[in-house]
């Protein structure tokens, strides 16, 4: 059937956007909220999403259910699954306990449509969950069997997965709308944190450096990391290596590689939201952190491999998107390196930074 012919979606009260995870898919998601929050400002709108990525929506758990504020600026309400967790202890009572708990608070505020802007089975399953009576999606997801659980099944449009949701909310919203800038949470305690280690570097501007990646195959190697942060030091640069739980080695690698110049950093989601508000430039992979200095309107280098940067690059930032032509496209989730990916250079790598900072970087 030809859903373009099918009547407009009824324009609801309160919507519910399902994107569980990971960081960049929900920062993908953002603009399209932003863009129909714009167009439909008396619409209602809640966040279904992970715990580990709450901070993106929400920088204070007391805050996830009260009025919107620069805490929360994006959703009204923001509702956290733990579906990891969850996983971890499907015969645990607790388990249970917090589930029902989650559906009684998602279900309490009487959303009218959910959007699933994830597309795959157990974000269609938690769409379902919340008893809506329309279900939009995509029509060609990432995991076919979920537009089984969609009442309404949208055909995304564009190339970058930022227009594709973008799409969906134009469905929802009866109109066709822009990108907008979304907005992330402004939080004093966070803001104050980055002033704190902004005022420690001496003037110097930073420079965000990430390694890791959600699957190894995007991860250019850590040892072309650090000859580019000493050359970025040399400059008059200050460099950190951002890494998450269980990138620590990784980042140990870069400063090492780096001659000790390039500083490991660890940091909550928020922090970093913080921190990264106050960069010059970003290096890095298609990954959340990357995608998060393109949101802020960060310049980014960025260094692909076996993904698409036409479908995942960086959007609406200056950036320079560097991939070997002769690489291999390939989604399998592989740990092995990239061939593609590792022969991207040191050299250009720095002459793209150095096109970034507009050659003079002191």
């Amino acid at each position: 059937m030809d859903t373009n012919r099918r009547p407009p979606i009824p324009l609801p009260n309160r919507i519910l956007v399902v994107r569980l995870s990971a960081m960049g898919d929900i920062i993908h998601g953002m603009p399209a909220i932003a863009a129909l929050r714009r167009a439909r400002p008396a619409l209602g709108i809640g966040w279904l999403i992970e715990g580990r990525w709450a901070e993106l929506l929400c920088s204070r758990e007391s805050e996830r259910l009260a009025p919107r504020s620069q805490l929360k600026p994006l959703a009204d309400w923001v509702h956290v699954a733990n579906l990891s967790r969850w996983r971890r202890a499907l015969s645990s009572a607790e388990t249970w306990q917090d589930i029902r708990f989650r559906l009684r608070e998602v279900r309490a505020l009487n959303y009218d449509l959910t959007l699933d802007l994830q597309g795959s089975i157990r974000s269609a399953l938690a769409a379902r969950a919340a008893g809506t009576g329309l279900r939009v999606g995509p029509s060609q997801p990432r995991e076919a069997p979920a537009t089984m659980f969609y009442t309404r099944a949208i055909p995304p449009v564009g190339a970058h997965v930022i227009e594709q949701a973008l799409s969906l909310a134009s469905a929802v919203a009866g109109e066709p709308l822009e990108c907008v800038e979304p907005p992330f949470p402004l939080d004093p305690q966070n803001e104050d944190w980055a002033e704190d280690f902004i005022a420690k570097l001496e003037g110097k501007p930073l420079v965000i450096v990430n390694p890791g990646a959600g699957w190894g195959a995007k991860c250019w190697p850590p040892e072309s990391f650090g000859a580019v942060a000493r050359a970025l030091v040399e400059r008059g640069l200050w460099v950190v290596v951002n890494h998450g739980p269980g990138e620590e080695r990784l980042a140990e690698e870069v400063r090492d590689s780096s001659g000790g110049v390039a500083v490991p950093l660890q940091c909550s989601v928020g922090e970093l939201i913080s921190l990264t508000r106050r960069a010059s430039l970003f290096i890095g992979g298609d990954t959340g952190p990357m995608h998060l200095a393109a949101a802020l309107r960060v310049p980014v280098v960025a260094l692909f491999g076996p993904t698409r940067p036409e479908r995942n690059g960086p959007f609406g930032t200056r950036s320079v998107v560097l991939r070997n032509p002769e690489g291999v496209y390939n989604t399998s989730h592989t740990d092995c390196p990239d061939e593609g990916l590792a022969s991207i250079q040191p050299r250009t790598v720095i002459d793209a930074t150095e096109q970034l900072l507009g050659g003079d970087s002191a």
